[in-house]
């Protein structure tokens, strides 16, 4: 179940975070976190296996140029992440929907995300989702 993440859950999707971008702490990054949702113009979504939290999307409105786009503001997938052991099971793209979702409702008519070169994985996981390639640093857009 795909639900959107409120302030109370910043220690748990920091949990999930740190497996993603472990050059940070947990709690920096819950501290960072909750700083994010107050502003307004980003929000997290949760994925739940049953009361297990399995995954998050974190995605925000970009007001300044993004690779390849044209229009503003666009929404914006800063980070995605699933346990190990439940990808593959469409959990990532439901997360990604609903990101794509609240950008819609934002007025976006674009969605943009990048990955570093050598991450293979995602870059495979955003081609495979409809993302097509805007430049070789790695940045991705599609019409929404």
């Amino acid at each position: 179940m795909i639900e959107r993440a409120k302030k109370e859950d910043c220690m748990m999707l920091a949990g999930m975070a740190v497996k993603m971008w472990g050059n940070h702490t947990k709690e920096k990054l819950a501290e960072e976190f909750g700083q994010i949702m107050e502003g307004g113009e980003s929000v997290f979504f949760l994925v739940k296996e049953g009361n297990k939290p399995i995954g998050f999307a974190q995605c925000q409105l970009r007001h300044d140029y993004v690779e390849g786009t044209d229009s503003s503001p666009v929404g914006y997938l800063e980070g995605i992440f699933v346990e190990e052991t439940y990808r593959k099971c469409g959990y990532a793209k439901q997360l990604l929907q609903a990101c794509e979702t609240w950008a819609k409702e934002q007025g976006c008519t674009e969605f943009a995300s990048d990955c570093e070169l050598a991450n293979t994985e995602s870059l495979q996981f955003h081609l495979n989702v409809g993302f097509e390639e805007a430049n070789r640093i790695i940045c991705f857009k599609k019409k929404i």
